[in-house]
C-alpha cells in the first residue's frame, strides 16, 4: 500500500467528543501504518469566521488559516469530522470555509473570453478527501426526510475545487453504547490505516 500524505481536520469546535475521538482513531490507524499526518483541531485554532464586506474585501487571512491552507495544499488526502447540527455543518466550520476556500488557493475563475466569470480552474484535482458526518438520527431515515445534506461540503466546496469526494454519514450516536463506540474507533483506526 503506498503511504499518503494525510490532513485531518476535526470540524467540532470540542475535541472531547465522540467526533474527537473518531478523528484520534483515524490519526492513530493512519500514523501506525505508516502514513504521513498533520491534524488541526477547530476549536484549538483563532480566527474570525465572519466575513465582515461579504467577497467584496478579502480580508487578511490569520496565521492559523494561513497553516490550515498549506496543509491542504500539502496533503494528498484530506479527511474532515463534523457534527450534523441542524442538518449542517457547524457555523464555525463554514466560517472556516468561507474564509480560506478562495480564488488562487482552491479554484480560479476564467477572467475573459467566452465564459469569463462563469468557468473556472479547480486547484485540488489530483487530491481526495473523506467527510465523515456525526448525526444523532439514522442517516437513512434523515436522508429521507431532508434529503441531501452533505451536498454543500461534497459538491459545493470540495468538488469545486477538484477533490474526488467521499462522504459517510454515521449514527444514530445520541444514545450510543461504549460497547458500540469502541467498534467505531476500531472501524476508524482500520480506515485511517488504509486511508480510507
Amino acid at each position: 500500500m503506498r503511504k499518503k500524505k494525510i490532513f485531518i481536520l476535526l470540524g467540532h469546535p470540542d475535541k472531547e467528543t465522540l467526533s474527537g475521538s473518531f478523528a484520534d482513531a483515524y490519526e492513530r490507524g493512519a500514523r501506525e501504518a505508516g502514513h504521513e499526518v498533520r491534524r488541526t483541531n477547530l476549536g484549538d485554532i483563532a480566527f474570525d469566521p465572519i466575513l465582515h464586506h461579504g467577497y467584496k474585501a478579502i480580508q487578511a487571512l490569520e496565521p492559523d488559516l494561513l497553516k490550515v491552507q498549506e496543509n491542504i495544499r500539502w496533503a494528498e488526502h484530506f479527511v474532515i469530522f463534523y457534527p450534523s447540527w441542524w442538518s449542517t455543518m457547524p457555523a464555525i466550520l463554514k466560517g472556516l470555509f468561507d474564509r480560506i476556500w478562495l480564488p488562487n488557493f482552491a479554484f480560479h475563475f476564467k477572467e475573459s473570453g467566452i465564459g469569463a466569470g462563469y468557468f473556472w480552474k479547480r486547484l485540488m484535482t489530483g487530491k481526495s478527501a473523506r467527510v465523515f458526518v456525526m448525526s444523532d438520527a439514522q442517516p437513512l431515515l434523515a436522508r429521507f426526510v431532508f434529503g441531501d445534506t452533505t451536498n454543500e461540503i461534497r459538491k459545493c466546496i470540495l468538488w469545486f475545487a477538484g477533490f474526488r469526494v467521499r462522504v459517510k454519514k454515521i449514527g444514530p450516536l445520541k444514545f450510543i453504547s461504549e460497547t458500540r463506540a469502541a467498534e467505531w474507533r476500531h472501524r476508524f483506526e482500520h480506515w485511517g490505516s488504509g486511508a480510507h
